[in-house]
């Protein structure tokens, strides 16, 4: 007979689809979609910790462009699985395997 170890915490493996676009790619060294399976803890990701994760290991370049604070700065949209992430719980969303993630500049120089 087997029993949980509940003293173990609990692994989650999150696997999510990263796009940006809009002119957002550039800040990314012009790649505008990145497949990246983020490292497993024991509680699930979320869009906070999500953003600090690209920030360290995605953004390449001038991150005041992307980020205002621990979330994106205005101008930016968000879409988790087509929906803008306002509907979703934006910062709070817990991240669901296989999730694409799209960022969207609105702001365009001239």
């Amino acid at each position: 007979m087997h029993h949980l170890d509940a003293t173990k915490p609990r692994i989650i493996y999150e696997s999510v689809l990263f796009f940006s676009r809009g002119g957002a790619e550039l800040l990314f060294n012009g790649v505008k979609e990145h497949h990246v399976t983020l490292p497993s803890q024991s509680e699930p990701w979320d869009m906070k910790q999500l953003l600090v994760w690209i920030q360290r290991n995605l953004l390449k370049e001038r991150p005041e462009l992307f980020l205002q604070g621990d979330s994106v700065r205005p101008g930016i949209l968000v879409l988790i699985n087509d929906a803008d992430w306002e509907l979703m719980g934006e910062l709070e969303y817990q991240l669901q395997d296989r999730d694409n993630v799209v960022f969207i500049s609105t702001l365009h120089g001239g």
